[in-house]
């Protein structure tokens, strides 16, 4: 029985060096990819859905993000990020209740939380809060250093006085601010009145602002929009346009790579707050040009596809658009980033999973237009520790239940006379 006892500790002793060796597995096998491939730092052409017990980054930490998209095929149930970084590993970045989603900083490094004002470090899975409550992020500045965000000044609750007349406005004009998100320092642009701001682009050099949204609470139940371009530093607006119901900015890469023009996404069909779904699909979408010094039209319009949500990004000189297809009650959706060109040529760039919206890429990959990396699935491993130390625990129970079972047989039977 002693030599029996002995087994039975080794192979205790074996189930733990298994799951050592299980939980220093991924990480091996993450070294030795970010070797082969930290030369191929690029956009990958196709990207899947998350294991259910993928790991959050804050749980797993990973490295800058080469893209990110939100899908509720998670274990959340809800709208969750997925980081997918530059050596192909997958992370879940979980939403707050009512959060929208986040902006990625252009370098791939960090994700800024809307509202709370939370910055998450992608690469080590800290999270700190650095801007003030209540801004919401529009977009980042080409050069990491600031972001441009809203904050509303509305009354949440309505209040009247004795004889029944109203105290306050709960319909402020809302404040555009300049934001340092590593020190939360801020300062208000004088943008002129808006009543929301709905999007935002800086210019490629960071010394001008685009910012569009409806001026007033009337604009805003009419859905109609005014596009301003101002200095971020201060002074008066350059210049001005209504946009009317049916044109919007283009996205935070509104502005061309050449600074010369400004995008819009414009629409022929139902226009307004009451357009039903299927209404708003039939509509068909061009891209518009502004001259960015004048604010004037500028050359032919581009056609688009009708699913086409913003431009992300370009690709020389042709835009990178982002396309939400299955938009429609009870239709799975799913995003794709596609390049379009004036001579009507159409290219998949990456394609997300089914259910997925919001394809985000850093600043710095789109610059180059580095697309076309390598497609990689998440991997099964990359999972929290809790789930290997879940997993561990029922054969060591096991294994300590039989040498238990065992001594005490062998205490009952006791020694055996010669």
């Amino acid at each position: 029985m002693g030599s029996m006892g002995r087994q039975l500790r080794r192979g205790a002793t074996a189930a733990v060096a298994l799951g050592l060796v299980a939980l220093s597995a991924p990480s091996a096998t993450a070294a030795t990819s970010a070797v082969a491939d930290r030369t191929a730092d690029a956009v990958p052409g196709r990207v899947h859905n998350p294991w259910l017990w993928q790991a959050t980054v804050e749980q797993r930490s990973a490295g800058p993000a080469a893209l990110m998209f939100f899908t509720d095929r998670t274990r959340y149930f809800e709208s969750t990020g997925v980081l997918v970084d530059r050596d192909g590993a997958y992370r879940l970045i979980p939403i707050d209740i009512a959060e929208g989603h986040g902006l990625l900083s252009p370098d791939g490094r960090h994700y800024l939380r809307p509202g709370s004002g939370e910055l998450l470090d992608l690469t080590t899975g800290r999270q700190r809060r650095t801007v003030p409550p209540g801004v919401a992020p529009l977009a980042w500045s080409p050069d990491g250093r600031h972001v441009l965000g809203t904050r509303r000044n509305d009354d949440t609750v309505i209040t009247y006085g004795p004889d029944n007349q109203q105290l306050n406005d709960p319909e402020k004009p809302d404040d555009l601010l300049v934001v340092d998100p590593f020190q939360g320092a801020e300062r208000v642009v004088a943008a002129g009145t808006f009543a929301a701001h709905h999007a935002a682009a800086w210019s490629p050099g960071g010394d001008l602002l685009a910012v569009a949204g409806p001026p007033d609470p009337a604009a805003s139940i009419a859905a109609r929009q005014r596009l301003v371009v101002v200095d971020p530093a201060g002074g008066a607006p350059r210049w001005q346009v209504d946009l009317g119901d049916r044109r919007m900015l283009a996205g935070p890469a509104a502005w061309h790579p050449d600074g010369r023009r400004i995008t819009l996404l414009a629409f022929d069909g139902c226009a307004g707050l009451t357009c039903t779904a299927e209404q708003t699909a039939a509509r068909t979408l061009r891209i518009e040009f502004l001259d960015a010094a004048t604010g004037q039209a500028v050359g032919p319009p581009l056609p688009v596809a009708a699913s086409t949500s913003e431009i992300v990004g370009w690709r020389g000189d042709d835009p990178v658009v982002e396309e939400v297809r299955g938009t429609l009650p009870d239709t799975d959706r799913q995003a794709t980033l596609v390049a379009v060109s004036p001579s009507g040529g159409r290219e998949v760039l990456v394609t997300a999973p089914v259910g997925s919206t919001d394809l985000v890429v850093p600043g710095d990959l789109l610059t180059r237009g580095a697309f076309g990396g390598p497609e990689r699935r998440p991997s099964p491993f990359a999972a929290p520790l809790w789930l290997y130390l879940a997993l561990a625990v029922p054969p060591l129970l096991a294994v300590a239940l039989v040498v238990r079972r065992v001594r005490r047989r062998r205490a009952a039977t006791g020694p055996v006379a010669t």
